[in-house]
This record gives structure tokens, C-alpha cells and sequence, in this order.
């Protein structure tokens, strides 16, 4: 589990491609933290680290992660959100993130306001129930509110700090995104779809 609060950004310095698959080396401040078996938030992505020295780590990326996130764009000169997973007796920042993402999202503009920045996301129409304003989003491991809310898309500000300290400084229209949406979110949507056919039932 994780809290959306980005503890580092890494660079990509290796990919090796594998059948079907591929391997990351990722270069960060917390490389020489992490060891075989650790799990790591990358972009959003939770991955197992396989490898790691001289603060470097290696993470594998099968074939089903590759086809549902971003993580197949990823190349050396990349930057990666990095964030490992949160800690029992630490405080408790951000939201609950999962690391298991939902949907690759698209960022349709990028406005400054300020020393703020407005990011509107395009998402997938499955996941619109699951998606409520002033509630929790993540975007590439990052913990953000969704500020509004339209049928297909999603506003949300980014303050300077967050700007600076996570690969949103690079975003532009265009720009493709690992959304996950709020894990309560998912269990509320559950929760009615299996009351659906038993309420029409009664009807």
C-alpha cells in the first residue's frame, strides 16, 4: 500500500527487453535503500525490485503490466514517481494507493494559473462512476483531488511544490498517464452493481 506522496524521482538508465516483457534500471536517492524483493511504486506501478546497488534498482515488468500502463513508454532518459510503500507507524499522508492501475489516462491540456498548474485528464468512460469530484485520483503514483468534473475528463491543480518534485513537470497534451482510481471508489461501485439485478428483480 501506498500514499501517493512521491519520494523521488529516478532515471531510467537501462531498459533490457525481454520476450514479452522487460526489465527497468532505474537510478534514484533511494536506490541504495531498497533490496531484492522490495516492492516499489514506479509511476504508479507497483513493482518488485530485483535487482539493486549503487543506487540503482532493477524492477521486471511482465507482459499483462506492460499492455495496461505506461510503462512500455519508459526509455532511457526517462524519469520515473518513485515511492515505497508506506510505513505501519509512520503518519499517514495522501490516499490510499494500491499501485494497481486502473487505466492509461491522457492529458488533453496544461495551464498555468500563477505558480499553480491546471492538468485536464481524459479517462476511460468505465471508469466514470468510480470518479467523483473534490475526491481522490492518482496520476502516475502521484495523490491528487479531482478539482472538476465533466462526462470524459478531469481537472486537477498542482501546486509548485508537487510541479517540481514529481515527472508532472515534463507533462503535455498528449502525455500518457497510469490513473488509479480511489479504492473505496471501487468497492462502492462493486458494492451496487451487485445489488442491481437483485432490486429489478423485486421490481
Amino acid at each position: 500500500m501506498f500514499t501517493g506522496l512521491i519520494e523521488a524521482i529516478g532515471d531510467v538508465v537501462a531498459v533490457e527487453h525481454l520476450p514479452g516483457a522487460a526489465r527497468l534500471f532505474v537510478a534514484s536517492e533511494i536506490g541504495d535503500s531498497v533490496t531484492p524483493g522490495d516492492s516499489v511504486a514506479v509511476n504508479g506501478v507497483c513493482l518488485t525490485v530485483v535487482q539493486s546497488g549503487g543506487g540503482t534498482a532493477a524492477f521486471d515488468v511482465g507482459p499483462q503490466t506492460l499492455q495496461v500502463t505506461t510503462l512500455g513508454e519508459l526509455e532511457p532518459g526517462s524519469i520515473a514517481n518513485l515511492e515505497r510503500p508506506m510505513r505501519g507507524d509512520a503518519r499517514f499522508g495522501g490516499h490510499f494507493v494500491q499501485g494497481h492501475v486502473d487505466a492509461v489516462a491522457t492529458i488533453v491540456d496544461v495551464r498555468p494559473e500563477g505558480e499553480f498548474w491546471w492538468l485536464r485528464v481524459r479517462y476511460p468512460d468505465a471508469l466514470a462512476a468510480q470518479i467523483v469530484a473534490k475526491g481522490s485520483i492518482a496520476l502516475d503514483g502521484i495523490s491528487l483531488t479531482v478539482a472538476a468534473l465533466a462526462d470524459d475528463f478531469f481537472d486537477v491543480q498542482i501546486i509548485p511544490f508537487t510541479w517540481s518534485h514529481t515527472t508532472l513537470r515534463a507533462a503535455r497534451a498528449g502525455t500518457h498517464v497510469n490513473l488509479e482510481v480511489d479504492v473505496i471508489g471501487k468497492y462502492v461501485a462493486r458494492a451496487v452493481s451487485l445489488m442491481m439485478p437483485a432490486s429489478f428483480s423485486r421490481s
